[in-house]
């Protein structure tokens, strides 16, 4: 055997040849099988006397010619060895040699091999087996990482390419359209053509990634798994030359006829050096090899475009936004990795020290520990090498964007109340509404819109301040939204709130709208019918977000007719009514809500047949009597009431009927449960005119419960509208 000049390098010579070298480490630790099954057996045929060692020694002599290839050079080498053999297969045949000049010895023998031997190897398979299956499974995890950073890139690839179809999607729109929708179209063209910006960014970046990724993959990667596989194969040499030279000496301390032939053994051990094995394995597997290509980039089929990056003020608000969460992670990150470097390379020297005899440690426990810290390293360096590309490929883009930014401290939020996020000016919706707000200036938006903010964070404010900051956010938002019309003729869309967005069931409208528009008791036809249309108004856009339905609205009180024949208007009757009878007029509305009332217009002249008993009055209006919030009645005797602006109404009627007085809360009737209260729970600011606005502590009466849709209907000053249902509390 030669001796070895300069140690081969599996990661160096070999590449990407994981397989081949991993069948080859594979086979070798399964050899020692081989090794303690021989001495097992040998430990039985050493009391039946020199015959059976002779037929032992010619039975592992076929054993080791059927294997003298594969673990010589492995299965599949790039040139045959011929008859040669590795240097561990030489010291093999020079043992079975020697046992077959030993033939007819050792009794005591046998029981020495089982104890000595067959046991230690049989233990030393098995952590070997371990620790190369981790490598395995190491070297799987790299494969299907570095298959699924090539998978990542398809998706951002499919991703561009859909958002490319989108903006040529939305600019045949925009071409096609007219009027209102012509403008809309065009606003959306142009903002779809900003995501596709920042779509074909992260498309660029993910493909600097994925060539970076796989370059420390053939390079690194599976360079240092390899030297590690070479390292665990020269490692079970150097554990085989001890249990062999145990063995020659157990035999030259019990054989004393055969001490030239054990000699000639324990000199032909040494010699078999780790590398020798590892020289012959490259010298017969080292093939010519080249590395992939690097990713480029692909223009979309239906968007075609070069591969520069988009530096617009728009994608530039986002590449600033990229790149300062890059270099603030990117500082850490290094120090982390040379941390875990030294931690590595501090860990390694002692298992140098344990080859050399200097540390009693167990090397199989180091070497798993020592894996175990390649493990760490490999993913914090890959977090690191992911911010370099980003942060190298923005800055040569657009130089360094961050100086003079002013970036919002954003921290990720649950938002457990109604929030609108400030950049896009929409309700950051769901069963767990996340998102972020800055912690200095309460900035708040949508996880998706995070990095489209602009880093313009004013600084720590306070109370007042981040209210009056909100508001001008939200109308900068809500003036984005809206889109802007060409000449005076284009009339502009309704302005949209809770009142006119939320349905009847969702509002608590369905009832009162019942009431108002359908009541039990007969309607004139002037009651039945809608008031026309203004004029001035244009015909409603057949579009999901601007129509609505309006409520059917009575006429003015002239415009009533009596409700039987020969009656005069407002319900005066043709004949004067008896000088004792007490009169009344409506200062409101009111549509009968149970058993034993009376559905009466606003303006009608009523008489009072019994007064006041618990904020009910019972009238006759016509030919129909009833009961009436005493409220809702002006008695013509006294001083004219003030006119009322409470209402009765649901929440989300509140301004969808012009010139309709509103009455207020009506008492509970006698027998009638008892009122509920609330109690605000937070400070809330109402965002429409269907909503009350809220300090904490307030009270308020209860007049419908969260019937789903998250709002409850509360009363205050004989006002009804609604709140955010979880800002209050039963008391």
């Amino acid at each position: 055997m030669a001796d070895v000049d300069i140690a081969p390098n599996f990661g160096l010579e070999l590449k990407d040849g994981f397989r081949p070298v991993n069948a080859w480490v594979a086979g070798g630790i399964n050899w020692l099988g081989d090794i303690e099954q021989f001495y097992r057996e040998r430990s039985v045929i050493e009391k039946e006397y020199s015959a059976k060692l002779n037929a032992l020694a010619k039975k592992y002599y076929e054993k080791k010619a059927k294997k003298s290839s594969s673990l010589s050079v492995g299965d599949t080498p790039a040139m045959t060895p011929g008859s040669l053999e590795s240097a561990s297969l030489t010291t093999w045949t020079t043992q079975l040699t020697t046992l077959e000049s030993r033939a007819a010895e050792h009794d005591r023998y046998g029981g020495e091999l089982i104890l000595q031997l067959a046991d230690p190897l049989k233990v030393i398979a098995t952590r070997y087996e371990e620790l190369r299956k981790r490598h395995a499974e190491f070297a799987d995890k790299l494969e299907k990482e570095r298959d699924g950073s090539y998978g990542e890139l398809r998706k951002v690839k499919g991703k561009y390419d859909t958002t490319c179809q989108e903006v040529e999607n939305k600019r045949k729109k925009s071409e096609s359209a007219f009027d209102y929708s012509k403008t809309k179209a065009a606003n959306a063209y142009q903002q779809q053509i900003s995501e596709m910006h920042n779509v074909k960014n992260s498309y660029l970046i993910a493909i600097n990634v994925t060539n970076k990724q796989k370059e420390k993959y053939y390079h690194e990667y599976v360079p240092d798994l390899l030297d590690s596989l070479q390292d665990l194969s020269e490692s079970r040499t150097t554990k085989l030359n001890g249990i062999w030279s145990l063995a020659a000496q157990l035999e030259g301390a019990m054989l004393k006829r055969s001490t030239d032939y054990l000699n000639h053994l324990t000199q032909e051990i040494p010699r078999n050096q780790p590398p020798l094995d590892s020289m012959m394995f490259v010298r017969h597997n080292a093939a010519p090899w080249q590395e992939p290509p690097n990713k480029v980039f692909e223009p979309s089929p239906v968007w075609h475009d070069d591969d520069a990056m988009v530096v617009d003020d728009t994608a530039k608000v986002f590449l600033r936004n990229v790149l300062s969460k890059s270099k603030g992670q990117l500082g850490d990150l290094r120090r982390e990795v040379d941390k875990k470097r030294r931690e590595v390379e501090s860990t390694k020297r002692v298992k140098q020290s344990i080859r050399e005899g200097r540390d009693k440690r167990d090397e199989v426990e180091v070497v798993r520990a020592i894996f175990a810290l390649q493990e760490d390293l490999h993913q914090v360096d890959h977090r690191r090498l992911t911010a370099e590309v980003e942060t190298s490929t923005i800055t040569e883009a657009v130089g360094d964007v961050t100086l003079g930014a002013k970036s919002h401290n954003f921290k990720s939020q649950t938002f457990k109340i109604p929030t609108n996020c400030d950049l896009c000016g929409e309700r950051i919706w769901g069963l767990s509404a996340k998102g972020f707000d800055c912690r200095d200036c309460g900035y708040t938006c949508h996880s998706k819109c995070e990095m489209k903010v602009p880093a313009e964070c004013p600084g720590e404010q306070s109370k007042d301040e981040r209210k009056k900051l909100k508001q001008e956010r939200q109308e900068a938002a809500n003036s984005l939204k809206s889109p802007t019309t060409a000449t005076d003729s284009v009339a502009e869309l309704p302005t949209m709130s809770r009142s006119n967005t939320m349905n009847s069931l969702s509002s608590g409208y369905a009832a009162s709208a019942h009431r108002s528009v359908s009541g039990n008791g007969p309607r004139s036809p002037a009651e039945e019918a809608a008031p026309e249309r203004p004029t001035s108004m244009k015909p409603s856009i057949s579009q999901p977000n601007t129509l609505r339905k309006n409520r059917v609205v009575a006429p003015p009180p002239a415009a009533y007719i009596s409700e039987l024949p020969g009656s005069a208007p407002n319900g005066s009757a043709s004949l004067a009514a008896p000088s004792n009878e007490q009169k009344g007029k409506m200062l409101y509305a009111y549509d009968a809500n149970g058993d034993g009332e009376v559905t009466v217009a606003e303006g009608k002249e009523v008489v009072i047949l019994e007064g006041d008993d618990g904020g009910w009055t019972k009238v006759k209006a016509g030919w129909k009597e009833g009961l009436v919030p005493t409220a809702y009645i002006e008695i013509l005797a006294s001083t004219p009431r003030p006119s009322s602006i409470y209402s009765n109404s649901g929440s989300s009627m509140a301004g969808s009927i012009q010139g309709k007085k509103q009455g207020p809360a009506v008492a509970p009737k006698r027998g009638a449960k008892k009122l509920k209260y609330v109690e605000a729970l937070y400070e809330y600011s109402a965002q429409s005119d269907a909503e009350h606005s809220m300090v904490e502590g307030e009270r308020f009466v209860l007049i419908k419960e969260d019937p789903g849709d998250g709002w409850a209907e509360v009363e205050k000053g004989g006002v009804t509208k609604s709140v955010p249902a979880n800002y209050v509390q039963a008391v």
